[in-house]
């Protein structure tokens, strides 16, 4: 049986403007995982990631590199608590709105 998680990732770098949420939501739904990705005020992406844990390490090294025209300088990640996974809505994996 797989250990599942839910991992809680803040991205700072050039990476709004560039299509980072939208590549994020992407490798996201193809690894199967719920959570959800949103621009931050602070110019940072946020997202959680929750699903097999093997998954969610591998989405988070996505984060490592971004698409093409981003350039990412840190990847934070924490547990990630039951409320910010519970911000997605009914949603597998949502774009939320800016926070």
């Amino acid at each position: 049986m797989t250990a599942h998680v839910a991992r809680h990732v803040i991205v700072r770098g050039r990476v709004q403007g560039v299509g980072f949420r939208a590549f994020v939501a992407h490798e996201a739904r193809k690894l199967q995982l719920g959570g959800w990705v949103r621009n931050r005020r602070d110019g940072s992406v946020e997202a959680v990631f929750a699903g097999a844990a093997e998954r969610v390490e591998t989405m988070i090294e996505a984060c490592r590199s971004g698409p093409m025209l981003s350039h990412v300088h840190t990847v934070e990640d924490r547990l990630a608590s039951a409320a910010e996974l519970d911000e997605r809505g009914d949603q597998d994996f949502a774009v939320l709105a800016t926070k």
